[in-house]
C-alpha cells in the first residue's frame, strides 16, 4: 500500500478512530482501516452462529435456500370492531380469516387457539385433534387491510418470516424486521479476535489475505507520510 491508497476521507476516519480509541493498537487500526478501505461491513447471524462478510452476502444466501420469507395468502374478512387503528398485533385464523386484535379482545391468543380448535374450516389433524396453527402479524400494513369493511372475504397474498413465523405485507418488510432484528454488526478486528462464532468462508479468505506481515508494514510506510499519525506509529513500533 502506498500513500495513495489512504485517501483524504479514509484519513479523516483513522484520525477519528485513534481519538475515539486511546488504547488502539496496531493491529485494531490496520483492521479498521482494511473494513474502510474495502467498504465492507462483517454481520453476525446469531441463529447459525456464523458472521458473514456482509448483510447482502447473507440475505442472497438465506433466500437461495428459500430460509428468509415464504409467499402465502391469507383470508381477510371484516368483523366490526376486531381491528381498529389502534391495533398492534393481530392473529389470524388461515382457515376462515377470523381475527383478533390485541386491543379488542381480552385474551386474544387464548381467543385465536379456541377458534382454530373448533373451526369447521380447519381440515388439518395430528393424532386425530385439530392443529391450532394460526399467523400472528404486526405489521401495520397486514393490520391496516382488516380495518376496512369488506362486503365479503377477500384473499391476499402476504410474507412470512422463515425465523419468526410473523406475516409482513411485502418482502422488504420481512427484510427490515430482519436487519433490525435479528443480525449484529461487527468490525474486523471483532471478528478477528473472537472465537465464539464460525466465520462464513469469503470473510475468513479476506481476513488471511490482507492480514499479513506485509500488508501491516505497507501500512505503517502509508501512514508515516502523515505527520498527523507520528506519535502513534512511535507507540506501536516503540
Amino acid at each position: 500500500m502506498d500513500t495513495t491508497t489512504i485517501s483524504k476521507d479514509l484519513k479523516t476516519q483513522l484520525l477519528s478512530h485513534l481519538k475515539k480509541t486511546k488504547s488502539a493498537d496496531l493491529i485494531s487500526t490496520y483492521l479498521f482501516f482494511v473494513q474502510k478501505k474495502l467498504r465492507i461491513q462483517p454481520i453476525l447471524f446469531p441463529k447459525e452462529k456464523m458472521i458473514y462478510e456482509g448483510l447482502d452476502t447473507l440475505i442472497s444466501k438465506l433466500e437461495g435456500e428459500g430460509r428468509l420469507w415464504h409467499e402465502t395468502e391469507i383470508s381477510i374478512q371484516f368483523v366490526k370492531e376486531s381491528v381498529n387503528e389502534d391495533t398492534k398485533k393481530i392473529y389470524i385464523c388461515p382457515h376462515t380469516g377470523k381475527v383478533f386484535g390485541d386491543n379488542t379482545h381480552p385474551n386474544p391468543q387464548a381467543a385465536i387457539y379456541d377458534w382454530v380448535s373448533q373451526c369447521p374450516e380447519n381440515k388439518d389433524r395430528v393424532g386425530g385433534l385439530p392443529v391450532k396453527r394460526f399467523f400472528v402479524s404486526e405489521d401495520p400494513e397486514v393490520i391496516k387491510s382488516y380495518i376496512k369493511e369488506r362486503k365479503s372475504a377477500i384473499k391476499k397474498v402476504v410474507y412470512s418470516s422463515v425465523i419468526t413465523g410473523k406475516l409482513f405485507h411485502s418482502k422488504e418488510a420481512v427484510f427490515e424486521d430482519f436487519r433490525k432484528n435479528h443480525i449484529k454488526k461487527l468490525s474486523l478486528f471483532e471478528v478477528q479476535n473472537q472465537n465464539r462464532f464460525q466465520i462464513a468462508d469469503e470473510l475468513l479468505a479476506l481476513i488471511q489475505t490482507h492480514l499479513t506481515e506485509e500488508g501491516i508494514t505497507q501500512f505503517v510506510e502509508s501512514l508515516s507520510a502523515f505527520p498527523e499519525f507520528s506519535s502513534y506509529i512511535k507507540r506501536w513500533t516503540g
